[in-house]
């Protein structure tokens, strides 16, 4: 899909979705770049109206990343998506209109060799499928299966496929049901999975579960806000199962009755000077030395604090003590060089 690639050995990849008006190039554009700061590989935005299909230019001049247009109901939307040099396409072939329709877009996809992702969502199952209004795994997977047996018989194989849902176990088992049938990448993610905190414990559940299991190979994680969260929350997700090592990793302990500085503000200081780093670096931010440079010893860097106090230690070797206020700064010193000292 334009510069990357999807499936077999490639990396996973992290994509997000714009939730500006796809019409004003301005506000979305600048959305993009806050997300390709952040670390978003892939980019998808909505695509309404025609309007929205007419900015699709502006909006992809100069972009870096594979856009992707998010398509419903009006096939003329994808053909006009496609001639404004989309590199990727998210339809339901059931919902743009009969086979003939269908056709048109594979037809131009293929020209263009733009791959399509075929989204199945457990809220707006066929009718036929969902007996008694009940969705289940199966009732996805055969969803899922109609629409790839249509766009096959057009000679199309550019596919990749997402089975989502606000319910987890019914997502896991969607997926773990296709991906013994079709070999073709998937798109994982929970969708509507809620709020910044709420949504992102479901995210890693669901997601992290099947990523787990080697299914996966293109991820989101849906959550309501701004979308550079879903970035910063697919990372963390793929980091703790050590799958790609991007930006800091930092390890701070909970607390406790033997903790004697004021830990909980030195961590969220330190979060927030290191969010912008994109180096992979393990810093530790411990509220003893009873925890500190000992279980943290995998850590590249990370303080220990004392009373008043606190250690710089390396690796689990203890470098300096420093008083509690200097603790942050010299924290930050110490990366520096680390950083300056490696050859990323």
């Amino acid at each position: 899909m334009g510069n990357v690639t999807i499936g077999g050995d490639a990396p996973i990849t992290v994509q997000s979705m714009t939730n500006t008006d796809t019409r004003n190039v301005a506000q979305t554009r600048a959305q993009i770049n806050n997300l390709v700061k952040a670390g978003c590989e892939i980019i998808r935005v909505a695509v309404p109206d025609m309007e929205a299909a007419k900015a699709l230019p502006q909006i992809k001049q100069g972009l870096g990343i594979p856009l992707v247009a998010d398509i419903h109901f009006d096939y003329r939307l994808a053909l006009a998506s496609l001639e404004a040099g989309v590199e990727g396409l998210r339809i339901n072939p059931g919902n743009i209109g009969g086979e003939d329709k269908v056709a048109a877009v594979v037809k131009e996809a293929k020209r263009k060799k733009v791959p399509i992702r075929i989204g199945v969502n457990a809220g707006s199952l066929e009718k036929d499928l969902a007996v008694g209004g009940a969705v289940t795994p199966e009732a996805m997977v055969q969803s899922a299966l109609r629409h790839i047996t249509m766009l096959e018989k057009m000679d199309f194989y550019d596919i990749k496929v997402s089975l989502k849902a606000s319910d987890v176990p019914l997502m896991l088992e969607a997926y773990r049901l296709l991906a013994g049938r079709v070999d073709y990448p998937l798109h994982i993610g929970v969708t509507e999975a809620g709020t910044l905190f709420r949504g992102s414990i479901k995210s890693a559940v669901g997601i992290g579960i099947l990523l787990w299991e080697g299914i996966g190979d293109t991820v989101r994680v849906s959550l309501t806000g701004d979308p550079v969260h879903e970035v910063s929350a697919a990372y963390e997700i793929l980091k703790s199962l050590g799958l790609r090592q991007r930006g800091v990793e930092i390890i701070s302990c909970p607390t406790c009755g033997r903790t004697q500085i004021d830990l909980i503000t030195i961590a969220g200081e330190v979060e927030e000077r290191l969010a912008a780093l994109d180096e992979p670096l393990k810093v530790a931010v411990m509220g003893c030395v009873v925890n500190g440079p000992g279980e943290a010893k995998h850590a590249d860097v990370g303080i220990a604090g004392g009373k008043g106090e606190g250690l710089i230690f390396r690796k689990g070797k203890v470098i300096r003590k420093v008083k509690e206020e200097l603790l942050v700064e010299e924290l930050i010193k110490e990366i520096d060089q680390i950083i300056n000292g490696r050859n990323f």
